[in-house]
């Protein structure tokens, strides 16, 4: 796997854990703002701006996201 900086990390697991808070919260205005705001932080971050993200490193660094998961769970969702 590779190797994010911290705070873009940090940023997938917010967004991951956000998006579950959503799943049991249809309709939060607040949460879905806050999606909008780590989705943004998420694609534009400064570690992107060398090479743009292969559909492997978005794959990547949305497995930080789910940390109760190993990866072959992960990758069969």
């Amino acid at each position: 796997m590779r190797q994010f900086p911290a705070d873009l990390a940090r940023a997938q697991q917010e967004w991951s854990a956000t998006y579950r808070q959503l799943a049991q919260q249809p309709g939060r205005t607040e949460l879905r703002r806050r999606l909008y705001r780590l989705s943004a932080q998420l694609y534009f971050h400064a570690y992107w701006q060398q090479r743009r993200p292969s559909p492997a490193a978005w794959r990547d660094l949305r497995d930080l996201g789910w940390p109760d998961r190993n990866a072959n769970e992960r990758h069969q969702l």
